[in-house]
Formats: structure tokens, C-alpha cells, sequence
């Protein structure tokens, strides 16, 4: 089975359920309401992460700030602002981070 765009699914049933419905939509079986019901249901969620859970997750992973960083593409300066809570990841960089914390700094290498 072959996962299309990087998706990240809940697991590989979740997976093969949101391929077929996918399919279905694509050949107007299915609306784009009950599609978006799929994607929230078969999708791995991404929730905001606290400052102490983004500390947590680097010293589990044993990397520097500089090092989390370059994984993340951003700078060793917003990591310490995030660990710091003076800001708090979101879009991509939170994906990656909820990514590191489920499967470990491998899942973004």
C-alpha cells in the first residue's frame, strides 16, 4: 500500500480506510464534507506542545538545542524560546516535534 503525500496515519488500518475513502471521492462516491470526517478520523492529530514537554522530548532524544534545530529548520534560538515558553511551535515545526515525541528524532532524519 503505498501512502500518498507523507501522510501520517493513526496506524496502517487507519491507513488503508482513508486510501479507500479517498478513492471514493475522487470518483465523486463520496462528498468533501464526509472526506474531511476521514482526514480528522484516520490522521494523526497534532496538539500543542508546552515548554516543558519540547525540553523533555530534546533531553529524551539526547540533542543540543542547535542540533533539534537544524532537524526542525529553524533556529537554535526558537527552541530556547519554546523551552523557555516565550513562543510555542506551530505549523510545520509542531508537526515535526509531535512527529520526534511519537517515533523519535529518526521519524524527521
Amino acid at each position: 500500500m503505498t501512502k500518498t503525500k507523507a501522510k501520517k496515519y493513526k496506524s496502517d488500518a487507519m491507513a488503508a480506510i482513508h486510501e479507500t475513502m479517498a478513492a471514493l471521492h475522487k470518483v465523486g462516491a463520496i462528498d468533501k464534507q464526509t472526506m474531511r470526517h476521514f482526514d480528522e478520523a484516520c490522521l494523526t492529530p497534532v496538539r500543542p506542545l508546552t515548554a516543558k514537554q519540547i525540553k523533555a522530548i530534546r533531553a529524551r532524544e539526547h540533542v543540543s538545542q542547535a542540533v533539534l534545530a537544524n532537524y526542525l529548520n529553524v533556529t537554535p534560538g526558537l527552541v530556547s524560546k519554546w523551552e523557555r515558553g516565550e513562543k510555542r511551535p506551530s505549523g510545520p515545526a509542531l508537526k515535526l516535534l509531535s512527529l520526534v515525541e511519537k517515533r523519535g528524532i529518526e521519524a524527521v532524519a
